[in-house]
């Protein structure tokens, strides 16, 4: 299939791919197609930016025909709030022409109540977190039983996140017969878990290692010793705004995210997210990065999959990411639709495994690029950074033993004695007697013990 033409799709939604002017389906979307409509259990994997959404959307839209029916027939699961709505988007513009009702549902500030109010309207797809849905089916709004396909979405991410309980507790609630459709990044061992237990003989098909870096993204690392010759390093990068035109800065943690856009601050084109920020922020923040009002946007791995942005000229990786397969997502936001992209990684010396996990799954030596002179060279530590001081013993100090506590003292005279020897009756009697003693000779003996 080198065209959307040889799917043989609806005329209405042929005519939506034509105003989005796609012209050529991803390799994903034509592995996936017919496999999909074909109604088996199907397993997808590909990396982040191959159109992944897509390759479920279009089979499932094809198959869906109209019903003014209340309960949804299709369920997509998904990791963050981001890739809920991202999606949802994306059935929306897929869709202009068709009568599908659809509806993201997931957690946050979103309110719960309006999200029932929405139920009671009728859906043909609800896309959602696992918690909410959970919540949803367990208040009897939500009825699972219709449901014909299964559709979960970055499924290695979501069992990285520990949704694992909820997502089984969700198939208690769908029916037995029903279209499995899996789409991941990676194959992890629990993703096999998951397709051995709740699929049937599914179709696998795996574009691209996960590991194969991009060959229009650039790729280079600088060797920086700490956190704040790591931000006055990057400060020093954004400088060249048209260089930098669009830079999405990934680091591992919360704390990190907000420690950094502190020290960036001064910098009105800058937002932040991560996932203790409130709903309303997040999205604004993407709103702002979108349309060019925040130049540069940290964020954390936690939406990293839910991020689908155009035309972002680089992704740095602040912190070098502990699982190697996280930095393929991170890169994946760039350099998409033929379009070049940059990757830079910073990295401390103790990152410097981590870096070398990276390069052997990409079986890629990351070049090496020397930091400028003008960027100041911090001695400042962050408190994670500092090396908690280790208590040594002293053994010339007999105290220190003797004076720790319970656990140590010297044992006492019936405790320090030797151990005796626990002896059998039979041996007791020749000892005592110093002759053989047979068998029924106890009461004799007891006699002779008497006489005496």
């Amino acid at each position: 299939m080198n065209t959307f033409e040889d799917f043989n799709i609806k005329k209405q939604l042929r005519k939506a791919i034509d105003d989005l002017g796609f012209e050529k389906p991803t390799p994903i979307q034509q592995e996936s197609y017919s496999t999909i409509l074909g109604g088996g259990d199907f397993v997808g994997i590909a990396q982040t930016g191959t159109g992944k959404t897509i390759a479920y959307l279009l089979p499932v839209l094809q198959d869906l025909k109209f019903s003014d029916q209340l309960q949804p027939r299709v369920l997509i699961l998904a990791p963050t709030r981001e890739l809920v709505i991202q999606i949802v988007e994306q059935v929306e513009i897929l869709t202009p022409y068709l009568s599908v009702r659809v509806l993201g549902v997931y957690g946050g500030s979103n309110n719960i109540i309006a999200q029932k109010q929405a139920l009671t309207q009728g859906v043909d797809i609800i896309v959602g977190t696992p918690r909410r849905l959970y919540d949803l089916a367990l208040s009897n709004l939500l009825r699972l039983k219709s449901i014909k396909k299964l559709v979960i979405d970055e499924v290695d991410i979501m069992l990285d996140f520990g949704y694992k309980t909820q997502l089984k507790n969700i198939f208690e609630h769908l029916p037995v017969k029903r279209q499995n459709i899996l789409f991941s990044a990676t194959m992890t061992q629990y993703v096999d878990e998951l397709t051995d237990d709740f699929l049937v003989n599914p179709i696998k098909k795996t574009i691209s290692i996960s590991g194969t870096p991009l060959e229009n993204i650039s790729q280079e690392c600088y060797a920086v010793p700490n956190f704040y010759t790591k931000a006055n390093l990057l400060k020093h990068l954004l400088e060249d705004q048209n260089e930098f035109s669009k830079v999405l800065v990934f680091v591992a943690t919360k704390v990190h995210a907000d420690r950094l856009f502190e020290l960036l601050n001064s910098e009105s084109e800058i937002s932040v997210i991560h996932s203790s920020k409130e709903q309303n922020h997040r999205t604004k923040s993407i709103e702002k990065f979108v349309d060019g009002t925040s130049r540069i946007l940290i964020a954390t791995d936690v939406i990293a999959r839910g991020i689908d942005i155009e035309k972002i000229t680089t992704v740095i990786s602040f912190n070098t990411p502990f699982y190697a397969e996280n930095y393929i997502h991170r890169i994946g936001r760039t350099g998409r639709a033929k379009q070049r992209g940059r990757a830079i990684l910073f990295y401390t010396e103790k990152e410097t495994v981590l870096k070398d996990s990276i390069e052997t799954l990409m079986n890629y030596k990351i070049p090496i690029s020397e930091i400028h002179e003008d960027v100041v060279v911090s001695h400042e530590l962050t408190p994670e950074e500092k090396e908690k001081p280790v208590e040594q013993l002293n053994l010339s100090d007999k105290r220190s033993i003797t004076e720790s506590g319970a656990s140590f003292h010297e044992k006492s005279a019936k405790n320090s004695k030797a151990k005796t020897e626990k002896k059998s009756y039979s041996k007791s009697l020749k000892e005592k007697f110093k002759k053989p003693i047979r068998r029924g000779d106890k009461i004799q003996n007891m006699k002779k013990k008497r006489k005496r």
